[in-house]
């Protein structure tokens, strides 16, 4: 990969490490086994802290922050609340290229966002692309000390496997 294509990559990339490194703690009740947004059962909870899974060719990145610690620039600039009682779900589907950090691929990415009594919130994901980053971005109200667990369905284009990614993240507001 040569300077020029890792500086266009570096805001995508900045915002994808700015969300990695300020992920919420969360715990990992006895999770429900719950579907996942395109149907099937869903895969079991990553460890609390993990921000991404190795699916051979590809590797998915998730991570799920309270909009309160985005930048003003930065929620401004993607037109999200800055709130303690709103979270944003970051999602990004990377190829493996031997002797690079991987391509971002744009695909189809569906999540199933629910409180640990099963109340579903609406999680409509949307495309993000600056330079050659691509990633999904959805933002839901949240609760004090409430525990989401999230269920990702990510299908890189032209691929017909589908990847499930299951993680739990609790939100505090007060």
């Amino acid at each position: 990969m040569t300077t020029k294509n890792v500086s266009r990559l570096l805001p995508g990339m900045l915002f994808l490490c700015a969300f990695s490194t300020l992920v919420a703690c969360g715990r990992q009740p006895g999770l429900p086994s719950s579907p996942t947004p395109t149907g099937g059962t869903a895969p079991p909870a990553e460890a609390a802290g993990v921000a991404s899974k190795d699916f051979g060719d590809y590797v998915v990145h998730f991570n799920a922050i309270s909009t309160d610690q985005l930048t003003p620039e930065v929620a401004k600039s993607y037109d999200i609340v800055r709130s303690k009682n709103r979270a944003l779900l970051n999602v990004s589907i990377v190829k493996k290229v031997e002797g690079t950090t991987g391509q971002p691929v744009p695909g189809s990415v569906a999540a199933l966002v629910a409180n640990d009594t099963g109340q579903v919130k609406n999680s409509t994901l949307r495309e993000i692309r600056e330079g050659d980053a691509i990633y999904y971005i959805g933002d839901f109200a949240v609760s004090n000390a409430e525990t989401l667990i999230f269920t990702v369905d990510v299908t890189p284009i032209n691929e017909t496997s589908r990847f499930s990614v299951r993680f739990t993240r609790t939100f505090y507001s007060e």
